[in-house]
């Protein structure tokens, strides 16, 4: 049988009960565990129903949906993880459909959506706020339903959680995957959405979003809306109508009635086009009229200023990546690394030349134990922990580059491998990319250290130039695979390193006595 965890973000809404209820009931193979993550930053402690299947509550602290599920998937023993949003109701099959649309899925499936319903009223349009729901069904890749594999979440370091709402944070996860080389499929299970019913503000409220959009074409490139199947987004109009309405406020100012009457006009004539766009479909009773009337003067103003928000937001926070192709994967703050402090000099001190530190697993963060399979004999280095949450704190980006041939020889399943490394983001805090290379060095692939692939990879999933990277491990390997993607590398001796490789490095001048001393090097100080 398949099996399967179930993790539920929660705001605490009402449907979370029924929700659970529902599933309670339902025939078919039942979950290992219902994992209900409650993300309100603070308050009474959730109350939930019984359940037959083990039910088990947590709080992420309100960081948003992107940090509720990857905290409730990292706790997931199985192969699969079913993300239900809160608000959905699920059919008393749906346990059985869900394992049928799961059983014999190939390894380069990462993920399994449900086809999603969304009720709308029979007599009658709907309204501006029920169409919005009602996309919902023809979305690509969307997380009120979707099961994935947890190796796939572990390979790409599961959802960014600088999406901090319900928007943006699913079509991500799907692309890096995606681009990790998986493959997405659509089940037979039918879930159902409700309509939303927003109040008559919440389309404004919506236009938080698009500083999700900026963060989505820094990661993704100009043409992400494509590759998710949306089509153009109102940025264009919205920006043309925003401008039109300051030119006349400005020219008006100035004294050029004749220029200030020509721009209001403007604005007058986009403003008349988005709202009757809006209206028309609708059922146009006098409050739907005039709500959409009153947030089409509103909507785009309030949306250029999110865009923006977003735009300096992610400009300050993600270094330009000019070779990257503009994809991005989650990148750790600093406030998720703790209170932790070292010698690690900032990256303003270091002169801001590194734009990410990307690490070897085995003998580098963990000791070296050969085709590792069991979480319980992960043992970082000493000091490891230390020296990431202090890298962390400095804003750098950092990510694992690591070899894994035991999956292609059969020693390693890849469920054990993404064990074990949800084992090392539990012990050494998060990280912003995995890549891994699963390939037997005959394969001939272009990932495996000392080839550059895994290092090209993650400085493409951070966002960062890869010129502006560097790379510590313990073999020549690591350092090799650094200099061929364009990077440096940094290398920290163990007992595997071969003297020759000890002394290449120290005439190079990257040679370093430990972990604490390699992240020095890397930012710029000396050992």
């Amino acid at each position: 049988m398949t099996g399967y965890t179930i993790v539920i973000p929660t705001t605490g809404r009402d449907n979370l009960a029924a929700l659970l209820r529902a599933l309670d009931r339902a025939g078919g193979p039942r979950p290992a565990e219902i994992v209900v993550v409650d993300d309100r930053p603070s308050g009474e402690p959730l109350s939930v129903p019984d359940t037959h299947a083990p039910l088990r509550v947590m709080r992420s602290g309100g960081g948003g949906p992107a940090a509720a599920r990857n905290a409730g998937w990292r706790l997931a023993g199985t192969e699969w993880v079913a993300f239900l949003d809160d608000d959905v109701l699920t059919p008393p099959d749906w346990p059985r459909r869900l394992v049928a649309d799961l059983r014999d899925l190939p390894q380069d499936v990462a993920a399994c959506q449900a086809r999603i319903e969304v009720p709308l009223p029979a007599d009658r349009r709907p309204t501006d706020d029920e169409r919005g729901t009602a996309a919902l069904a023809g979305a690509r890749w969307i997380t009120a339903d979707m099961a994935y594999r947890r190796a796939a979440l572990a390979a790409v370091g599961g959802f960014d959680e600088r999406f901090p709402r319900a928007y943006r944070e699913d079509a991500d996860l799907a692309l890096r995957v995606c681009r990790a080389g998986y493959r997405i499929v659509t089940g037979e299970r039918v879930t159902t959405h409700p309509a939303r019913a927003g109040g008559p503000l919440a389309s404004v409220r919506a236009q938080r979003g698009n500083a999700d959009n900026a963060l989505m074409r820094r990661k993704h490139g100009r043409h992400w809306r494509r590759r998710i199947g949306e089509g153009r987004g109102r940025l264009g109009p919205h920006a043309a109508t925003t401008a039109a309405a300051l030119g006349a406020l400005a020219l008006g100012a100035a004294g050029r009635k004749r220029a200030a009457l020509a721009a209001a006009a403007t604005w007058t004539a986009l403003t008349v086009e988005f709202a009757l766009r809006r209206i028309l479909p609708g059922p146009r009773t006098c409050d739907e009229v005039a709500t959409m009337a009153l947030t089409s003067v509103l909507i785009p103003p309030v949306a250029c200023a999110h865009r923006l928000r977003g735009e300096l937001r992610v400009r300050s926070a993600v270094p330009p990546a000019p070779s990257a192709g503009g994809n991005t994967s989650a990148v750790p703050s600093a406030a998720s690394a703790g209170g932790n402090t070292s010698a690690v000099p900032s990256a303003a001190s270091a002169g801001g030349n590194t734009s990410a530190v990307l690490f070897d697993r085995d003998g580098t963060l963990i000791e070296d134990v050969p085709y590792l399979t069991e979480p319980d004999l992960v043992r970082p280095v000493p000091g490891a922990d230390k020296v990431l949450d202090a890298l962390r704190n400095t804003g750098v980006p950092i990510g694992v580059v690591s070899n894994q041939s035991g999956v292609a020889r059969g020693l390693i399943t890849e469920e054990q491998l993404a064990a074990v490394n949800a084992r090392v983001a539990e012990l050494l805090g998060p990280f912003g990319t995995w890549q891994v290379c699963v390939h037997d060095p005959d394969d001939g692939c272009d990932c495996r250290k000392p080839r550059p692939g895994l290092v090209r990879r993650a400085a493409e999933a951070l966002g960062v130039d890869v010129r502006r990277c560097v790379v510590i491990g313990d073999i020549g390997a690591d350092v090799a695979a650094a200099e061929a993607a364009g990077a440096r590398g940094v290398l920290v001796p163990t007992d595997r390193t071969r003297p020759e490789e000890v002394e290449c490095a120290r005439r190079a001048g990257n040679l370093a006595a430990d972990l604490d001393d390699a992240v020095r090097l890397a930012l710029g100080g000396r050992p």
